[in-house]
């Protein structure tokens, strides 16, 4: 079936899934399209509302299954094969949770971007010491001191690598020393520094490889989730062609049974009139309770794939359509006879459209992201650092005036503050550091490792990729030999049908037994039954085949967005 079904799968999918909120203060769009969360800034309500407010444990809420009253004819579900795979995509409970599989490696890259997240780091220490003097030059028989240092630190890395480090501290200290001329003093420092390295971790490519391996991998998520949904939405569609199966089956059992009852009816009516010896009754009434057992059979096996089918549409959660019955529109054997199948295109359109393998090749390239990143730890490390400092000094300053007398003149941080900003007292200087590993056995080792690693994936990719053919091969050939077999079954019914009658005109005439007729009814119903199971598996083969090739999603309209 070929029709034109646009659900957009990540909008729809998610009707049974968890209502979780997450303190987040929005979501961030990447050059690809996917929203991963971003953390909120500092300043804003959310900021403050995530990192102070006390967060209330996660309350899961799962919504009901939707659209099912939409479908409702008559007090029954009446569900064609694409209103059956939008309430499957819209109320699958398995669906719904591979959706989510998407969000731990969206969070992932968010992750890897916070090792270039700026910080503010701030300290205040006081401290009070009191201790005996042993020298008359320290200013007091005992030493009294308060010390009081603050410090504001601005840190971030960069993409590039570099490090920079923007930082102000101050120090009030005060003492009881006689000899302090600047009593309290208040020291101030104004800080830069920037490091930057030169070989190992140098440039913006060496120093993004951990978020583009989180972006690779999120590739590869979504291409495992789209390969988890060709295998659900199979698994959905055969079911209902076995709810179809055994409709169909039932039917024709039914059929069986009537005609039984019919015969023995008209067989018990002939004994009655001495038409026929009462030993010719036994047939007839043995064929009757066949047909019996064969319809209630049926009836328990058809009851067991509806519930199946009800749980993939959700109706097994909902007490309004748990119990309600569900009527199927699609014919069980198809209108059109299908054009012959060329392998060799079926299996170049599997390589090209198959997620796995897809997957798998993305496995490569996530290899050659960390076969860089391990090539960067092999170079020496050598860095540069530039920095620059101003410094102030400030509080009360005690002028000495001979003969021992000292007059005070007034100060404080304002002083210490004009002369930091003044740069009237700068330091400043550059330093390189060097780490040369004389033998780095793990850097060495870990690039081994990378490397077998893409040639194990390398070997995985081929093995998809033959087992891609193979599957190919396989569904095309139970496709065709579904058809051939489709073909017989509908010909053995139609001669079946036409030894009942002619048996049935025989018996008329009195020309045969009823052992004839009764063999030409069974021969009729296991032709009909034997068509009706070649029609399903013909219908299950073919979603098999769209499934190997990659192409049920599209073929059935489905959008993974």
């Amino acid at each position: 079936m070929r029709r034109n079904l646009v659900l957009a799968l990540l909008v729809c999918a998610g009707t049974l899934g968890a209502e979780l909120p997450l303190p987040i203060g929005g979501s961030k769009l990447l050059k690809d399209g996917v929203a991963v969360i971003e953390a909120p800034r500092f300043g804003s309500p959310h900021w403050f509302r995530t990192h102070f407010v006390q967060p209330q444990p996660p309350r899961v809420s799962l919504r009901a299954p939707a659209r099912l009253a939409d479908f409702v004819v008559d007090g029954h579900l009446e569900l064609s094969l694409r209103d059956y795979l939008e309430l499957v995509l819209a109320n699958n409970t398995d669906i719904a949770i591979q959706k989510l599989t998407l969000e731990t490696p969206k969070n992932a890259i968010t992750r890897a971007l916070g090792r270039f997240d700026p910080a503010v780091v701030a300290t205040f220490r006081s401290t009070r010491t009191v201790s005996p003097t042993s020298s008359q030059l320290e200013g007091a028989q005992t030493l009294s001191q308060l010390t009081q240092p603050l410090s504001f630190a601005y840190q971030q890395t960069l993409e590039t690598g570099t490090t920079y480090n923007i930082g102000f501290s101050g120090n009030k200290r005060s003492t009881n020393s006689a000899f302090a001329t600047v009593n309290p003093s208040i020291n101030a420092s104004l800080d830069f520094s920037v490091t930057q390295p030169l070989l190992r971790n140098f440039g913006t490519q060496v120093n993004r490889l951990q978020v583009l391996v989180a972006e690779s991998r999120l590739k590869q998520s979504r291409f495992d989730l789209e390969n988890q949904l060709l295998r659900l939405l199979a698994q959905a569609e055969t079911i209902y062609w076995n709810v179809v199966d055994a409709r169909e089956n039932l039917r024709v059992n039914q059929e069986s049974l009537r005609l039984a009852e019919a015969l023995l009816q008209r067989s018990e009516r002939e004994l009655e009139l001495g038409a026929i010896s009462p030993l010719d009754i036994f047939q007839p009434q043995q064929n009757r309770a066949i047909a019996e057992i064969a319809v209630t059979q049926s009836t328990y096996r058809l009851a067991q794939a509806v519930d199946a089918l009800r749980q993939q549409i959700g109706a097994d959660l909902d007490p309004d359509f748990r119990d309600m019955p569900i009527v199927l529109t699609e014919p069980v054997v198809p209108r059109e006879a299908e054009e012959p199948i060329d392998k060799e295109a079926m299996v170049e359109l599997a390589v090209r459209q198959r997620p796995d393998l897809k997957s798998a090749l993305t496995s490569l390239e996530i290899d050659d992201l960390n076969y860089q990143s391990a090539r960067n730890f092999l170079k020496p490390d050598l860095s540069l650092t530039l920095s620059y400092s101003a410094a102030g000094l400030g509080g009360t300053f005690f002028e000495p005036l001979g003969g021992g007398a000292f007059r005070p003149v007034p100060g404080g941080l304002g002083d210490a503050l004009n002369q930091v900003f003044g740069f009237n007292f700068p330091t400043y200087g550059f330093a390189l550091s060097l780490r040369l590993p004389i033998r780095d056995r793990a850097a060495v080792a870990n690039l081994a490792d990378a490397a077998v690693s893409k040639r194990l994936n390398s070997l995985r990719a081929r093995q998809v990729e033959q087992q891609i053919r193979l599957e190919v091969l396989n569904a095309v050939n139970n496709v065709e030999s579904s058809r051939a077999r489709l073909k017989l079954a509908q010909l053995s019914v139609d001669f079946a049908q036409k030894r009942l009658d002619a048996e049935q005109k025989k018996y008329d005439l009195g020309v045969t037994t009823i052992f004839f007729l009764l063999d030409a009814q069974n021969r009729l119903a296991e032709a009909q039954s034997q068509l009706v199971t070649e029609a399903s598996q013909y219908r299950r083969n073919l979603t098999n085949l769209l499934r190997v090739t990659g192409q049920l999603l599209r073929e059935r309209g489905v959008v993974v967005d």
